[in-house]
């Protein structure tokens, strides 16, 4: 039977969503939304860990972070490409979620499967609305793609930012879950090393971002369209 969520956040590897955008999932968990988490991959090739082990990471994190549901999609770990094949496989997964939002990765990048889960799930989300594609499940298109722009580089500004100053220390917990990824690391993915640890370097990242919307800890978004406001006198962030 279908039950819908309202908010998906698809990523390449297990703790690719807490670290760009867990608070933002806690968060919406928190006022009653159903969310959930699609890993394209396993993360079986990282350095640390193993395929089980972070299997078992991922399960508690979710715990942690409140979903309704997560899931794996099972395609090779550093070897994300978008192929027919892959197309198929995570546009069944979007008919089978059902979100009205979904969260990617940034499509530029220095993993190579953090782009291509990118551009993979974007391409997904339109296919699977289309009435005579051959995959399982109804058609159904997300309404709504954002992309999550934590720790980047680049002079992308943020459409938005999400004030996670309540649950941050909730997002740092499900973070912890990945022991074997993150316990004396410097660095993870987008996350170049400072020489300080990473939970300080992603503490660091968030209150950046917060302090751009006058809150403590944030986490950064982008999406294309433009986006509406209804009522300039409510508008958030105190410009003097």
């Amino acid at each position: 039977m279908l039950n819908p969520v309202d908010l998906l956040a698809i990523a390449a590897h297990p703790d690719d969503v807490e670290l760009t955008c867990g608070g933002t999932l806690i968060k919406m968990a928190r006022a009653g939304y159903r969310t959930a988490i699609l890993d394209l991959t396993a993360g079986e090739t990282g350095t640390r860990g193993s395929r089980q082990l972070r299997a078992q990471e991922a399960a508690t994190a979710a715990k942690t972070l409140g979903v309704a549901e997560r899931a794996n999609a099972g395609l090779p770990d550093a070897h994300l490409h978008n192929t027919d094949t892959t197309r198929r496989t995570v546009v069944q997964w979007i008919r089978h979620f059902h979100p009205s939002t979904v969260i990617l990765p940034f499509p530029v990048g220095r993993h190579p499967d953090h782009i291509a889960a990118s551009e993979l799930s974007r391409d997904a989300c339109y296919l699977a609305g289309l009435k005579n594609y051959d995959a399982d499940g109804d058609p159904y298109r997300p309404e709504k793609i954002l992309y999550a722009l934590a720790y980047r580089e680049d002079p992308v500004k943020p459409s938005f930012v999400v004030d996670i100053s309540a649950e941050f220390d909730t997002k740092m917990t499900a973070i912890r879950c990945y022991a074997s990824q993150f316990e004396g690391a410097k660095a993870a993915g987008e996350i170049f090393p400072t020489g300080q640890n990473l939970y300080e370097l992603v503490r660091i990242h968030s209150a950046h971002y917060g302090s751009l919307i006058r809150a403590a800890y944030g986490e950064p978004f982008m999406t294309p369209e433009t986006v509406r406001v209804d009522d300039v006198v409510k508008m958030g962030v105190q410009s003097m």
